[in-house]
């Protein structure tokens, strides 16, 4: 629905020029604030995942998110409450697996994947409507709802409000849970408040950006943020400036180009992150280069 809606403004805009503005229209402008308001959040959770080198979770849980979807649809509840109660089951079972493994962590995310796939792939054949169930796996960010949108927003704030009051433990917990505990932060609690939040951001992300590509969504503006940040927080600003940055753009690119706006949004944030890659290097180059030379002259 959303890629035929793009595509048809953009047919509109290509003939009346300048005149049709992509803001005249209230899915647009939903679609912004939702936009906006995960690119702010999505950041502030994957920065601690990346850290924590388990990259890989917000594939597990995103994928896991479909069996709630399924299920949610086949039992007529909302999905976004399925996929976000598949989700916390989901984290806090990668967490209880890490636990018991604690040298094999990555194995904890490789089991939950594969038990989300496969129930998702069982519950999704008793689907009647199978253009709902589809619309979760790229997303529909141009198709939500004012109460979507609502929901958006609170869970926004609070996952913010969060993060910001548990700044510091994050931070600590992120780098070295040992160390963490033998400070004295609460790592037990504080893992479980985290697994929460991750939950409930894969969940109403999965709906706006598609379930396959939210993991993206968690790692890729951070990795840009990384190749800039000079330390945790600048780090942390980056990254929500790239994700913000790759939304905008995204949406813009899939509005007037009629694309889907879930996948534009990650290619923006891969090819940026592709440039980093090769600029940063030869721009360090040059400005060692430069710093000689003018101590040579200096010395002179």
């Amino acid at each position: 629905r959303d890629r035929s809606v793009s595509r048809g403004l953009g047919d509109v805009y290509k003939r009346q020029g300048n005149a049709v503005s992509i803001f005249e229209y209230p899915f647009m402008q939903r679609a912004f604030l939702v936009g906006i308001l995960l690119a702010l959040i999505i950041p502030c959770v994957g920065i601690v995942i990346v850290l924590k080198r388990l990259s890989m979770i917000g594939d597990a849980l995103s994928h896991t998110s479909l069996a709630g979807v399924a299920a949610g649809l086949l039992f007529n509840i909302n999905p976004v409450l399925g996929a976000t109660a598949a989700c916390v089951a989901a984290a806090f079972g990668i967490e209880a697996i890490r636990k018991k493994l604690p040298r094999y962590a990555e194995m904890s995310i490789a089991i939950i994947l594969s038990a989300g796939v496969g129930l998702a792939g069982v519950l999704s054949g008793f689907v009647r409507s199978a253009a709902s169930f589809n619309s979760f796996l790229f997303g529909s960010i141009v198709a939500i709802s004012d109460g979507e949108l609502y929901t958006v927003a609170v869970v926004s704030g609070i996952i913010v409000l969060a993060f910001l009051f548990l700044y510091k433990e994050l931070f600590y917990l992120a780098l070295d849970e040992r160390a963490a505990r033998m400070s004295g932060i609460p790592v037990g609690i504080i893992n479980s408040v985290f697994t929460v939040l991750i939950a409930v951001t894969v969940s109403i992300a999965a709906r706006t950006v598609g379930a396959l590509i939210v993991s993206s969504m968690m790692v890729v503006p951070v990795a840009c943020g990384m190749q800039l940040g000079r330390s945790y927080k600048q780090t942390v600003l980056w990254s929500i400036a790239f994700a913000e940055g790759f939304t905008v753009g995204g949406l813009f690119l899939s509005y007037y180009g009629g694309l889907k706006p879930g996948g534009t949004i990650v290619l923006l944030g891969v090819v940026c992150l592709l440039l980093l890659l090769i600029l940063n290097p030869l721009f360090a180059r040059l400005g060692r280069a430069g710093r000689k030379e003018l101590k040579g002259e200096h010395d002179d």
